[in-house]
């Protein structure tokens, strides 16, 4: 059987995930069709230490002098 996605944006409101109308009225038309729902969530810890990697990486570079770079080559 082939799946076809449907995506959106949306929030969670009073414990339920909101759908926007033009997608309720897809679902309603698919009324006896098997359906599969996929939730993914902003990981929103993951991008934070993303920044803090960088971060620091661009502080310890800040550091780092042309003169530095004899030890590049060991």
């Amino acid at each position: 059987m082939t799946m076809r996605a449907i995506e959106f944006k949306t929030k969670i409101k009073n414990d339920q995930i909101q759908i926007p109308a033009g997608v309720q009225l897809e679902l309603s038309t698919n009324r006896n069709n098997d359906i599969r729902v996929i939730v993914l969530i902003d990981d929103i810890d993951k991008r934070e230490d993303m920044v803090f990697d960088k971060t620091v990486k661009d502080h310890f570079l800040e550091g780092y002098a042309e003169s530095d770079s004899i030890y590049d080559n060991y």
